[in-house]
């Protein structure tokens, strides 16, 4: 119950941020609102927000709005680097196969490296699968 709490609050900070005083108001709920995760939690997420910059920087795709680090099989943690081996990433209401090595710092606040690899696109009816959406 926790971290789905946590879960809410860090959404509540990434898309609740728009009109307000700007960036360093956000990255202070944002550090606020990771500190109160536990680390491997916090390195998660602090993965999933360097991921989002960086592939919306660095690919074709379009409209990039989420990364699941998880489909099949649990992302791993261990020396404060995230290994992704079967994640996925929404772009347009479509979603994409995504691997993904993330190095964060020590105290797991900020993602120093994202490293990934793009794979193709996971048809809809697989969807259920891989636990995704539309």
């Amino acid at each position: 119950m926790q971290v789905t709490k946590n879960l809410y609050l860090l959404l509540i900070v990434l898309f609740g941020m728009a009109g307000t005083s700007g960036p360093v108001l956000a990255d202070a709920s944002m550090d606020r609102v990771l500190r109160e995760l536990d680390p491997e939690e916090r390195a998660h997420q602090a993965c999933t927000l360097r991921g989002l910059g960086v592939l919306r920087k660095g690919t074709r795709l379009r409209g990039i709005d989420r990364i699941k680090s998880s489909t099949k099989v649990r992302a791993t943690f261990k020396d404060n680097v995230v290994t992704a081996t079967t994640g996925a990433v929404r772009a347009g209401r479509h979603w994409y196969s995504l691997k993904y090595k993330c190095a964060v710092t020590d105290d797991q606040m900020k993602a120093k490296s994202f490293d990934f690899q793009l794979g193709a696109e996971i048809p809809e009816d697989e969807y259920e699968d891989f636990g995704l959406w539309k």
